[in-house]
């Protein structure tokens, strides 16, 4: 595996693939890497010649009170990890490279109304930070397809929405959320929580599945449904931050013929903001 920081090196390089007619993968990461990770990674390994994967923490996409500083930094054992899975490249990117007029300064990609909504809402800028890093390093590693957890749902449709109004040229593929046994969404973020809180987590998406079974079940009451959820959380110990249920393209608020839905949650538990999501599929 070869490991490369400078952006000329990381061009040479994808010259050479290119002119070998290579098909390239690209997983762009923030490190800490967790077997969610490695799946998009097993995932790029099936559908192309070359995988790289990149790992740097972006500033821009943190709000001002949000954890970039105490976020988890594990290179040489994410290292490690990409090399056992025969990754081609890593690209560690610096933050002079990325940024080089400063992030007062930085262009941004802005992707609207999709980017205001349900996270967008809570985290305001996060994702045009999102936006911004993920399309310049596409710009830099010009893969053919890119890969993204399904955990992080908005996410992947903000990038999605990017791509086709960019009018870039690669396929974007998201992968299913990888759970632990008792369910909870694999996250960087969870070796936040202290014992006790982890064992309360997994029941945020055992309510997310109350839900989907209580709309696969014919109910369409969807404001008590997210009510009695979310005080079902509250008593549990969690502090909500939103519970929707959304039309999955979209994710505006569903008609009545919507058939692909999703239901997204976020919501405190302690310090540690959790995240998780499910698609329901409804047969008219």
């Amino acid at each position: 595996m070869e490991i490369v920081s400078d952006i000329n090196q990381l061009r040479e390089i994808r010259r050479k693939w290119q002119a070998a007619k290579t098909s390239i993968a690209f997983v762009p990461t923030m490190g800490n890497l967790h077997d969610g990770h490695l799946e998009l990674v097993k995932h790029a390994k099936q559908g192309a010649d070359i995988v790289v994967v990149s790992i740097f923490v972006n500033p821009l996409q943190f709000g001002p009170d949000e954890d970039l500083d105490a976020y988890p930094r594990t290179l040489e054992e994410d290292s490690r990890k990409l090399r056992e899975l025969g990754v081609d490249l890593l690209f560690l990117p610096n933050n002079e490279d990325i940024y080089p007029r400063g992030l007062e300064q930085q262009t941004f990609v802005e992707v609207p109304g999709i980017s205001y909504m349900i996270c967008g809402a809570s985290r305001p800028g996060h994702f045009r930070g999102v936006a911004t890093i993920v399309c310049k390093l596409f710009n830099m590693v010009q893969p053919n397809q890119a890969y993204f957890g399904e955990k992080d749902f908005q996410q992947l449709q903000v990038i999605r929405a990017m791509v086709t109004d960019l009018s870039m040229n690669l396929s974007i593929y998201g992968v299913p959320t990888q759970r632990s046994a008792d369910g909870l969404a694999l996250s960087s973020r969870n070796h936040y929580l202290s014992d006790a809180e982890r064992s309360i987590a997994p029941k945020l998406y055992q309510e997310i599945v109350k839900v989907a079974s209580a709309i696969e079940s014919g109910r369409t009451d969807y404001t008590k449904l997210l009510t009695q959820a979310k005080e079902n959380l509250a008593a549990l110990g969690f502090k909500p931050d939103y519970l929707e249920i959304r039309c999955a393209e979209s994710l505006m608020p569903p008609s009545h013929e919507d058939t692909s839905l999703v239901i997204l949650a976020a919501a405190f538990l302690g310090k540690t903001r959790l995240i998780d999501n499910l698609q329901v599929k409804l047969f008219q």
